[in-house]
């Protein structure tokens, strides 16, 4: 199925501006669809004169006329005719399609004429009765395909993309005339204002006065507040108040330019907000869990020097240091959590910082030049430990036997999807023929790798001289086995 912006293309009439005004139409119709208890499909004109559905929406308020999708449907050419008509006169009409009501209304641009043709669609089945409707359903619904016949809607700083989402009709809803005095509201919408602590009916008051009396000197209000009851402009904001929080936006209804009111919308998102909140503390608690694990580690760290410091036996200097040197690779993965709010981490941050300190510690004078190239991309904190643990110790023996009078250590990664495959490699002596696997550190990098991770490991010498080490991980299969 082509997309909108697709389907779009394909009309050679419509400029750019024009394809971001249906955009946005398409955006925030659905606020159309629900007060006009109406299918709507938008009807644009493609190649040899015919017209083709880019985009439907079905209401939340009612039955909906239109079983199957339609969208990259093409009318016959007898048909289209019916939708010249509309963009030519530029006037709304009526006609029948397959026993369905079509209401054709042309969709002007404010820059421009007109670009397309909206239609209500009404079964037998899916046409309500207005006397079944309060008549502020019937006034809205027709300003708002007003305002679309005229270039008004959607409405501009139309808000998107917020975390709590945009409250709909079926949410509750506030008609409000010019002076912002309440006309109409909606059960849900008296049921959110009584949530706020508004419980007598006040229809024919200022929905701002009644509001803004109810608060107290202890609450703190956006500033965005008052152009939403007033409806000045189209807005969104939250309001907190007697242990509930109430999601409100603004929608004003225009004809001709000239304000006619606004509608209100509202929603309940009291328990959306507990919830939220109570992720944050969680978030908060784990983030201060890994704070603490890595000053633990770093506590760790410091008694493991300061014994090194006051040891005589080379061998052991040596060994405590490599000691110090994995717990403060576990302290550093520990680190960037404490940062974060999940817990996955950027790996990118966390092997520069490895191996920084794997070459300052393992150097000891000579001139060793570390690089890395590649995305590691993000992965769960076990898997970022165990990760981090390796790349330690391959940039460390690196250091220490592959370049040990100076030279160069690239750490290369490429991932795709959860496969990561990295290599570490250096420009030095090179390995030797014997058995590579009897150090601790390289037995410590298979029983990670292979046993833990469940990944593949293979020593290699380069052909310009020096080693290298390849290392394939399924990041997934971790996580799989790991739930």
């Amino acid at each position: 199925m082509p997309s909108l912006s697709n389907m779009l293309e394909r009309s050679s009439q419509l400029e750019t501006r024009s394809r971001e005004h249906i955009h946005h139409l398409v955006g925030d119709w659905q606020l159309i669809s629900d007060f006009s208890f109406a299918d709507l499909i938008l009807a644009v004109p493609e190649r040899e004169g015919r017209f083709i559905i880019v985009a439907a929406c079905r209401p939340a308020t009612n039955s909906t006329a239109l079983d199957n999708d339609v969208v990259n449907l093409v009318f016959d050419p007898e048909t289209s005719k019916f939708f010249h008509r509309i963009m030519e006169t530029g006037k709304t009409d009526t006609t029948k399609i397959q026993a369905l009501r079509y209401d054709g209304y042309p969709v002007r641009c404010p820059e421009g004429g007109v670009i397309a043709v909206m239609c209500a669609v009404y079964s037998q089945r899916s046409r309500k009765e207005t006397v079944l409707r309060h008549p502020s359903y019937q006034e809205i619904e027709d300003l708002l395909f007003g305002m679309v016949t005229t270039g008004e809607f959607p409405l501009e700083g139309t808000p998107g993309g917020l975390r709590h989402g945009v409250p709909r009709v079926t949410d509750g809803f506030t008609h409000i005339d010019a002076e912002g005095a309440v006309l109409f509201s909606s059960p849900n919408a008296v049921s959110n204002f009584h949530r706020l602590g508004i419980r007598a009916t006040f229809e024919g008051q200022l929905l701002a006065e009644r509001i803004t009396s109810s608060i107290d000197a202890t609450t703190v209000l956006d500033d965005a507040l008052p152009v939403v009851l007033m409806g000045r402009a189209s807005c969104v904001t939250e309001l907190e108040l007697h242990g509930a929080v109430i999601s409100l936006r603004s929608v004003p209804l225009t004809k001709d330019g000239k304000r006619q009111g606004a509608v209100i919308l509202s929603r309940d998102i009291t328990e959306i907000w507990r919830r939220e909140l109570e992720l944050v503390s969680k978030d908060a608690i784990i983030r201060e869990i890994n704070h603490r694990v890595k000053n633990n580690l770093q506590t760790v760290s410091a008694l493991l020097r300061m014994q090194a410091r006051r040891t005589k036996d080379k061998v052991a200097i040596e060994v405590i240091s490599e000691a110090q040197r994995r717990v403060e690779t576990i302290a550093v993965v520990h680190q960037i959590l404490s940062e974060s709010i999940d817990e996955n981490v950027e790996f990118s941050k966390v092997i520069s910082i490895i191996v920084s300190m794997a070459t300052d510690i393992a150097t000891t004078g000579a001139n060793v030049q570390s690089s890395i190239e590649g995305d590691f991309g993000k992965m769960g904190a076990d898997v970022a430990t165990r990760l981090a643990m390796v790349v330690n110790e391959l940039v460390s023996n690196a250091v220490e036997h592959g370049v040990p009078h100076g030279g160069n250590v690239w750490v290369k990664a490429h991932r795709e999807g959860n496969i990561l495959r990295m290599s570490v490699e250096d420009n030095g002596v090179g390995f030797p023929d014997s058995n590579t696997t009897s150090g601790l550190g390289t037995k410590i990098i298979h029983t990670l790798v292979e046993g833990e991770l469940h990944g593949q490991i293979s020593w290699s010498k380069r052909e310009e001289g020096g080693t290298r080490v390849d290392i394939v991980i399924d990041l997934n299969y971790y996580d799989d086995t790991n739930d």
